[in-house]
């Protein structure tokens, strides 16, 4: 009898049962209405941006190209777990195989690590166009050239795949053999870890690790990159100018500081998260309202893409 025991309780779990957002009937009927709209605005949005960016060649620039990227990873970020969290909304509590919850595992850290690097890249690039616009023109071309902005953008994916690969080969070789609940609507790192019954130390280590390195040297680099425009627009001569350029840069912090704060709080711990309400929620913070923000934020208040959408819209 103890010896039966004993072997089914070292049996591997097969599948994960996801309890969603919410467990009240009706508070689900709402939130599926909600987070389906807004998952239905933030792919037509990018999707937008995407299509302006490869029609229109005055749009053919070095900062645009990192949008666009960016806009193509946020459609491809939001899929991975939205889909989760409206099926979740829909039907309630549902079964996930090991296998599938592994796979959006690892395409959830690869983008949101690539979100990073990329949120990184622009936020440089748009500092130093303005530097360069403002004192040393004639070098923008030459420092800013196809081949280094492929360059930038094929590291910042390189770089969230081999992270990924790292931590998801991590937490799938541990062993699961008890409860196989999530208190999530997405497989995500934390609550995997919770579920865990052998030693997760060396993998919270590991998470850890590449968390600070990811977000926390990210963030720096996006500071520094705030700074220097800061100083470009500091040096404008109109006022009127200056006080639109700190408009935008304020609406900017303000999409990067929620991502950043949430995904800091969630990921930047050298220990598992016991409370996942608080979880859940900070999850549905940095990956609802990033990708939905972003393209209104960087792209349709930018007056060369809103006059590119005017052409369009005449031309329809």
């Amino acid at each position: 009898m103890e010896r039966s025991l004993e072997l089914g309780n070292m049996t591997r779990v097969q599948e994960f049962v996801l309890l969603g957002l919410s467990t009240s009937p009706e508070t689900r009927e709402v939130l599926f209405a909600v987070f389906l709209t807004l998952y239905l605005l933030t792919l037509l949005e990018n999707a937008l941006i995407v299509f302006l960016v490869c029609s229109h060649t005055e749009l053919h620039k070095p900062m645009y190209f990192f949008l666009g990227n960016l806009s193509c990873l946020e459609m491809s970020y939001v899929s991975v777990t939205m889909p989760s969290l409206l099926v979740g909304l829909w039907t309630g509590p549902y079964h996930v195989p090991f296998t599938a919850c592994m796979t959006q595992l690892f395409f959830f850290i690869v983008l949101i690590c690539t979100e990073c690097t990329l949120l990184c890249t622009l936020l440089a690039s748009m500092a130093y166009d303005r530097y360069v616009a403002i004192c040393r023109p004639l070098h923008y071309p030459l420092l800013m050239r196809p081949q280094v902005c492929l360059g930038l953008a094929g590291t910042s994916w390189l770089g969230g795949l081999l992270v990924s690969v790292a931590k998801t080969v991590c937490i799938a070789s541990l062993s699961y053999c008890g409860p196989n609940v999530l208190n999530h609507f997405f497989c995500d790192v934390s609550p995997l870890l919770n579920l865990s019954c052998s030693h997760v130390a060396l993998t919270e280590l590991v998470d850890f690790l590449s968390a600070i390195v990811i977000f926390c040297g990210t963030l720096l680099v996006s500071l520094a990159s705030y700074s220097a425009i800061g100083v470009a627009v500091l040096r404008m001569p109109s006022a009127a100018a200056r006080r639109k350029a700190f408009s935008t840069c304020a609406s900017h912090l303000v999409v990067v500081g929620i991502f950043y704060s949430a995904a800091l709080f969630i990921y930047c711990r050298p220990s598992r998260i016991r409370s996942m309400d608080l979880n859940k929620l900070l999850s549905v913070v940095y990956t609802v309202a990033p990708p939905m923000c972003n393209p209104v934020i960087y792209c349709l208040r930018n007056r060369e893409v809103h006059a590119a959408l005017l052409r369009t819209l005449r031309w329809t």
